[in-house]
């Protein structure tokens, strides 16, 4: 039997979970002596929508998190009431992370993400979307699917990160004054999403979720 918890995290983190397949969270830092998954997904959309997004290490950026929890490791840790009804969670020393993880069952799953006006997104190193920020990167796919699908499908396996890192955001923006209406940019999403599936990507790109 399993229990489903949730993790409000930043950007970085997100990353890190991307890294290792969307199957484990990072280790902890040494200032951070206790990983806090939450109970419901009404606390972990609290912290990531009125937290995150005005925090700089997290990239102004919130982004929620669910994951199967093989409920007989969970019974080892007590849950935690630290303000409403609601504010379930519980304390995981960093040394039992490991542990943690592997009592994990299936892929973490994003679920939501929220944006602070200063959010520039995952920015790629290479090929053709490196340095651009998460507004500059869409709108060259954009332009890119004009004259080359092949190097929209090629640009999507190569920076897979950066697609779901920023898919979310891309789902909110308004790209009306860089010349993409919102036909536009559905279109262009759903084109996004069929290379993504054309690429055989084992992790799914999170669907459209409401605020």
């Amino acid at each position: 039997m399993t229990t489903i918890l949730f993790r409000p995290v930043g950007l970085r983190e997100l990353g890190l979970i991307w890294d290792k397949g969307m199957r484990e969270f990072p280790p902890r830092l040494p200032h951070q002596p206790i990983f806090y998954p939450v109970a419901n997904t009404e606390y972990a959309h609290q912290i990531a929508r009125d937290w995150n997004i005005v925090d700089e290490k997290s990239g102004f950026a919130g982004f929620v998190t669910a994951f199967e929890l093989d409920g007989s490791y969970l019974s080892n840790f007590a849950p935690h009431t630290v303000g409403s009804s609601q504010h379930v969670e519980y304390w995981i020393p960093a040394e039992s992370l490991s542990s943690f993880n592997d009592a994990i069952r299936g892929l973490i799953r994003l679920e939501n993400g929220f944006f602070g006006p200063a959010f520039t997104g995952h920015v790629p190193d290479a090929f053709g979307l490196k340095g651009k920020d998460a507004i500059a990167q869409f709108v060259a796919l954009h332009k890119s699917w004009e004259y080359s699908t092949f190097d929209v499908a090629c640009e999507v396996s190569a920076n897979r990160k950066t697609i779901f890192l920023n898919w979310l955001f891309w789902l909110r923006h308004d790209f009306s004054k860089f010349g993409i209406n919102q036909e536009q940019r559905e279109m262009l999403l759903g084109r996004l999403k069929q290379c993504w599936e054309f690429n055989h990507i084992e992790v799914p790109l999170p669907q459209t979720t409401n605020d």
